[in-house]
């Protein structure tokens, strides 16, 4: 329970940094939001967890594949806004296109035999 707080508060403070940075400079906030962070502590918990090293090598392939269709919100959401759609409209639309975008990845995997 207690390793299971720790990896709560760590995800609530980086949050809560890239949200105070993003208010100073969306670069830097964007810049830390990018970084790999949760995919980093994911294959450190993981490995401490289990010492398979197989597990974490199929989580990162799989962390790979499925960043692509995450990539549908960054480039929807800017140009709903920017075409003057209100933000939770935007938000949900490009949420959405995203869900939609993940299926599709998932199911092409599954049928490429990849993951």
């Amino acid at each position: 329970m207690t390793q299971f707080l720790i990896k709560v508060l760590i995800s609530a403070l980086l949050i809560a940094a890239v949200s105070e940075i993003a208010r100073r400079s969306s670069l830097l906030g964007a810049l830390l939001a990018s970084l790999p962070v949760t995919s980093l502590l994911a294959f450190m918990w993981l490995y401490r967890e289990t010492g398979d090293t197989e597990k974490v090598a199929a989580l990162s392939a799989d962390i790979f594949w499925l960043v692509l269709p995450s990539l549908v919100l960054f480039l929807l959401l800017p140009v709903l806004l920017r075409h003057g759609w209100n933000f939770w409209a935007s938000l949900g639309i490009s949420s959405a296109a995203t869900a939609i975008a993940y299926g599709a990845m998932v199911l092409a995997l599954r049928a490429w035999r990849v993951a």
